[in-house]
């Protein structure tokens, strides 16, 4: 999935003039948020039927097949480099800064899954992935500062850009915005299934209003950031909104009716869109020329990544924070350490399927307070948006330029 977000991007830098970027960027958003409203609706019928879980998984063999041959023969060719072989196109990729950034991701993701749930933070397990993930982050700022066994062009990570302010503001802005956004796709279904009881189809559908607001707010900004040239009011009103629509998520409990929670998680939404693709249209308008993919993976990655690290670490307070408040809550009962972390994981637990309303409520408590916590994570990404467009440049962009492609 990420590869295909990726690629479609880069087609779009190649064959739309700077004009243009940010209106097809905001459809690939429109594109997204169309994934995440039926994606979970599907993958909740498929939970609930006798196909199980499972073809939520083996559904996309079967499309893949089907949109394949629009991939091999509709779209149009690009060769930025018609004069250079195959192979010595392969010859030029950063092989050894792909595997120790790849490694590096990886090793974080277990780490952040497992630290604390699987094993104790003090055991050994834990303990060496910490060492590892540290030893692949020092080899590869290492590899990439150096330009080891790779050249200054073509290595993985376009350091250059660490001097240019815009760039890295882009940057954080856009994993804020990206972090914010992902936790309301996880975790609001999360609080539905547990405190509604809902189904996985039913929370699914109470994603809708996040996704819908999200999906217009995105195509908003990519019609706006053309017109109006500046971006920086973007990732202001971005993470003023986040902010407060996570401060307000944070107050959630258990007797929260469901509109005033639609209506904070819309703020959420509204926020993360008006800046989620904007860095791409800007990022490819203010780089060199010969810089332009570069710029599209630099925000990648920013988008990506911290999405994927921002879940990862919700995911490690969740498991921690939710079993510690969980056993305080059934201090006076005689639950094993392995049936508390069930009930993390659902209804189906024993403690959740006992009967006992007394309990049930307990422990429901204890995971609203547990995912109250897990918002001030949304108001930090939403500061740091925040933070980030007052930092940015009162610039105004020329996005009248013709096609590169």
């Amino acid at each position: 999935m990420c590869s295909q977000f990726d690629r479609a991007l880069t087609y779009i830098t190649s064959f739309t003039s700077k004009k243009e970027q940010p209106i097809y960027n905001a459809l690939i958003g429109l594109c997204w948020g169309t994934g995440c409203i039926l994606g979970p609706v599907i993958g909740g019928g498929f939970a609930v039927s006798s196909a199980t879980w499972r073809w939520a998984f083996y559904i996309n063999l079967p499309l893949a097949g089907l949109i394949s041959p629009v991939y091999l023969f509709l779209l149009p060719t690009h060769n930025p480099k018609p004069d250079i072989g195959t192979m010595q196109k392969l010859a030029t990729v950063d092989w050894l800064g792909a595997f120790l950034f790849a490694g590096m991701f990886a090793i974080l993701q277990v780490a952040l899954t497992f630290s604390g749930s699987l094993w104790k933070w003090n055991e050994a397990g834990p303990i060496a992935l910490w060492v590892v993930f540290a030893v692949f982050l020092i080899a590869f700022i290492v590899q990439q500062g150096l330009s080891i066994a790779t050249t200054p062009s073509h290595r993985l990570f376009p350091v250059h850009f660490l001097k240019s302010r815009t760039m890295i503001l882009l940057y954080t802005g856009t994993a804020a915005s990206s972090t914010g956004l992902g936790l309301g796709v996880y975790y609001i279904p999360i609080f539905f299934q547990f405190t509604k009881g809902d189904s996985p189809i039913k929370a699914a559908v109470r994603l809708l209003p996040y996704i819908c607001v999200f999906v217009t707010a995105v195509m908003l900004s990519g019609g706006l950031l053309p017109v109006l040239g500046r971006y920086q009011p973007f990732y202001i009103v971005s993470g003023v909104l986040i902010v407060i629509g996570g401060a307000l998520m944070h107050t959630v409990h258990l007797e929260t009716s469901t509109t005033s929670i639609y209506g904070y998680e819309v703020l959420m939404a509204f926020g993360a869109g008006m800046s989620m693709q904007v860095a791409y249209s800007v990022a490819v308008a203010i780089a060199d020329k010969i810089d332009t993919l570069n710029a599209v993976g630099f925000i990648n990655v920013a988008q990506i990544g911290s999405l994927s690290i921002g879940l990862s670490i919700a995911g490690c307070l969740y498991q921690n924070l939710g079993f510690d408040n969980i056993k305080n809550a059934l201090a006076s009962y005689s639950f094993s350490d392995t049936e508390i972390r069930a009930a993390l994981g659902g209804a189906h637990s024993a403690i959740l399927a006992s009967g006992d309303l007394v309990l049930q409520r307990l422990v429901l408590g204890a995971i609203a307070a547990t995912l109250r916590d897990i918002w001030i994570l949304t108001i930090v990404a939403g500061a740091v948006a925040l933070v980030s467009g007052v930092l940015m440049k009162r610039e105004k962009l020329n996005l009248e330029m013709t096609a590169g492609g």
